[in-house]
């Protein structure tokens, strides 16, 4: 599974006993934690959501012989990724999370819970999004009463005053 960081450099994801060993022992994580029947998914599936800069750290150790090869610090590789790189590195880590499965059938429990997971997490989306828009909505009454309070005038007519302005229509 492969990926392409801001700064235009293509990444592979390889999830291999290899990695799992180099990632638990650099990082002290096991990235088996969310093997079905081993409980609650531990730090592997999600971790971009819970702390995307600890999931950063697993990446940069999972491709990193590739980094050693090219040169590429820690720090660079972590520069490298945000906003769009990020999402794209977050599904080719979940591909190759999958893809080491060797039973068909568990790669399918894994893709269903993978799938479970991020319906989880857009629902969680969407009810911060709405609690936001509640606050945000209830801060600017509150301001704009307070605006309409200190002036004397209501809100309105506040605001009536500045595009009503002898200056305001020569401009």
């Amino acid at each position: 599974q492969t990926f392409r960081d801001t700064a235009g450099r293509t990444w592979t994801v390889a999830i291999d006993i290899a990695a799992i060993k180099r990632v638990r022992s650099l990082l002290d994580i096991d990235l088996l934690e969310v093997l079905p029947g081993k409980g609650v998914p531990g730090r592997g599936l999600g971790i971009v959501d819970r702390d995307p800069v600890l999931f950063v750290d697993i990446l940069y150790v999972l491709c990193k012989p590739e980094a050693d090869r090219a040169g590429v610090t820690d720090e660079e590789f972590g520069r490298g990724l945000g906003g769009d790189a990020l999402l794209a590195a977050s599904d080719a880590f979940t591909e190759a999370f999958i893809s080491f499965y060797p039973s068909p059938r568990d790669r399918k429990r894994m893709r269903r819970a993978v799938e479970h997971m991020s319906a989880m997490l857009e629902k969680r989306r969407d009810s911060l999004d709405s609690s936001l828009e509640s606050t945000v909505e209830q801060a600017m009454e509150r301001r704009l009463a307070e605006c309409g309070a200190s002036s004397g005038r209501p809100p309105e007519q506040s605001v009536s005053i500045l595009t009503d302005s002898p200056s305001a229509s020569s401009a």
